[in-house]
């Protein structure tokens, strides 16, 4: 009997430290667009954190300290089995409002771009691109980017455009002077929109930025490591996806020559390390994240910029 008392804390025991693991990761998760919440909400998060941590310690103060029998055994053991069932339910939930929630997102920029036949979904293809591209960067640069923000920034990075007329939107020709000038004031634009939702505040910069150039020649004349990291992905995506795209103006690029003018543009343009990143990445998974909306030339499929610096922005 003892040992099966025993064996019933030393599990529970286990479990806790496992809950806790577990929890601490599930804390890290919420750092997102969705999940970060006001400061009461904060608080109350660890609240839960230390209420767990107190559990263990009292599961080993009664394990070392105490003279435990099959009844607290149980309760202690089944408490440990409780909180893991728990905490299961409640990921299990977060991620499935997640998913259905990027869905929705996913639906309304889908009508957005259906206002400009140039980015018959160019918004989902960079989100998909991106997402690719996140992949493959090194491990301590992906520790710093929540995925599900940088999956948002990247799904809205062009939502400012529907503070653009129309009629600049949809020219065939190229935009003139002052016509330029409005369309650089979309990512402004895209930020000021999303203003109202205090969730997104973090990842502001990286739709705002998501236009410049390493060397400083972007809408807003950011340089370099200045460049929101996160930005600098999205940047990326978005220049292969309007290489590869057929637009009004221009006709779509293969996959071959949209490398090669990425890597003629990287290090002025684009982040060198991010294109020699991407450019490594197996053709068929890039070419996967082609949406089907997207009308791409059929014969070697998708992949470039025709003025690298310019197609990108309109």
């Amino acid at each position: 009997m003892k040992f099966l008392i025993y064996s019933m804390l030393a599990v529970g025991i286990i479990q806790m430290v496992v809950n806790i693991w577990k929890y601490t990761q599930f804390l890290r998760s919420l750092r997102d667009v969705l999940s970060a919440g006001r400061g009461r909400v904060r608080i109350w998060k660890y609240v839960a954190l230390v209420l767990l941590i107190f559990f263990l310690l009292g599961y080993l103060l009664v394990t070392f300290k105490g003279k435990p029998d099959i009844v607290i055994a149980g309760i202690l053991f089944g408490g440990s089995i409780f909180v893991a069932i728990m905490l299961t339910i409640t990921f299990m939930l977060m991620n499935r409002t997640k998913e259905r929630s990027i869905d929705i997102a996913e639906v309304l920029i889908g009508v957005i771009d259906a206002r400009d036949p140039n980015l018959n979904g160019h918004s989902r293809h960079v989100q998909n691109l991106t997402m690719l591209l996140y992949e493959y960067i090194p491990s301590p640069k992906k520790r710093l980017i929540n995925p599900v923000s940088l999956e948002y920034a990247a799904l809205m990075h062009d939502v400012g455009k529907l503070g653009v007329p129309e009629v600049i939107l949809n020219k065939p020709e190229k935009l003139t002077d002052e016509e330029w000038q409005v369309m650089k004031k979309h990512p402004d634009i895209g930020v000021k929109i999303l203003e109202p939702l205090k969730s997104f505040r973090h990842v502001f910069p990286w739709i705002l930025y998501h236009h410049e150039h390493m060397d400083g020649t972007g809408y807003h004349g950011m340089k370099g490591w200045r460049i929101p990291y996160a930005s600098r992905i999205i940047a990326v995506a978005d220049t292969y996806s309007a290489i590869t795209m057929k637009r009004s103006y221009k006709e779509p690029r293969t996959y071959e020559e949209a490398l090669e003018i990425m890597q003629s543009v990287a290090g002025t343009q684009l982040d060198s390390d991010l294109v020699e990143i991407f450019c490594n990445i197996p053709k068929n998974k890039v070419l996967a994240c082609k949406p089907e909306k997207v009308d791409f030339d059929i014969g070697d499929i998708p992949d470039n910029i025709e003025k690298t610096k310019t197609e990108p922005q309109h």
